[in-house]
């Protein structure tokens, strides 16, 4: 990929990712939640294992293996608790307002890994821009939930951000074993691993539902089943193509203002909705004038 045409495709992932996460909503409501993450997570491991078959010789998707400690292999059960949280709260408060919280939780879990440096990560000083950005984005996620049925909101609002918490520590989880194993190869370890850890607890504490869940797939289109494990296997392919070509907080930054900004056409409009997002991207433009200021480019 051209280095020209990565922003653009960064902004399209996110984009992707919020399509993604309505069409992993919309086959657990027909369905049930566990049935839709079985399915989109069986996809990620069958696309992912005919890729690396397809690219045995090229080193980009078979690049050479290290070893890795074995909790590494787990990193999917990050996911399972991801689409849970995407479900309930794209479900109960609309699409724009849980990836705006989810947003927003990436950006909060961003800062925890910066004041405190945890999984290894270097320990950065956060300045006071950095600390306004993440008021400045709360307030948006204020402002939308205005559009929304009050106090009741707040549970599944909190959900959607945990979401996105559990997404940066996932991210940065996974980038060690991506390391060590390759991308492609990390990617269907993930889903392998959640695959197997949502069908155990679905069939042992809800196996009726389940069951249920899976009888209704006949009644619904093939593009419902499929579009939401193809669309995850779309965002980690452009990640990885993306992310190494441009600086983090360039491919962060556009990633997560496709989210918000697609959200909105995916919901029901509300002027809340709007002006709620566009502060949210206001603080996560301050937020990235704070990580440009400290980046090796701007001294």
């Amino acid at each position: 990929m051209k280095k020209a045409l990565c922003p653009i495709a960064a902004f399209l992932t996110g984009i992707v990712i919020s399509v993604m996460v309505v069409a992993n909503t919309r086959l657990g409501e027909l369905t049930t939640n566990e049935v839709s993450m079985i399915i989109n997570q069986t996809i990620g491991v069958i696309l992912t294992t005919l890729i690396l078959l397809a690219g045995r010789k090229v080193e980009t998707v078979n690049p050479p293996r290290r070893p890795s400690r074995w909790y590494m292999y787990f990193g999917g059960l990050f996911g399972v608790f991801i689409m849970i949280a995407n479900f309930y709260s794209v479900l109960k408060v609309g699409a724009a307002l849980a990836m705006a919280a989810a947003v927003f939780g990436q950006s909060l879990m961003g800062l925890l890994l910066d004041i405190f440096g945890l999984f290894g990560m270097k320990r950065r000083r956060v300045d006071r821009v950095k600390g306004i950005s993440i008021a400045v984005s709360f307030l948006g996620i204020v402002i939308m939930s205005l559009s929304k049925d009050g106090t009741l909101s707040l549970p599944y609002i909190a959900m959607g951000m945990g979401a996105g918490v559990l997404t940066m520590l996932q991210m940065t989880y996974n980038s060690s074993f991506a390391a060590a194993k390759g991308a492609i190869f990390s990617a269907r370890q993930n889903a392998l691993s959640g695959v197997l850890a949502t069908a155990l607890y679905a069939f042992i504490l809800m196996p009726q539902a389940t069951l249920e869940g899976f009888r209704k797939l006949p009644g619904i289109s093939l593009v419902t089943i499929c579009l939401g494990g193809v669309l995850a296997i779309v965002v980690v392919t452009s990640s990885n193509l993306v992310i190494p070509r441009i600086p983090a907080i360039y491919s962060s930054l556009l990633m997560s203002a496709g989210q918000v900004l697609s959200s909105l056409i995916l919901d029901d409009f509300a002027w809340s909705l709007l002006i709620g997002a566009i502060v949210i991207l206001i603080g996560m433009a301050l937020n990235f004038i704070s990580d440009w200021k400290a980046s090796p480019q701007a001294a």
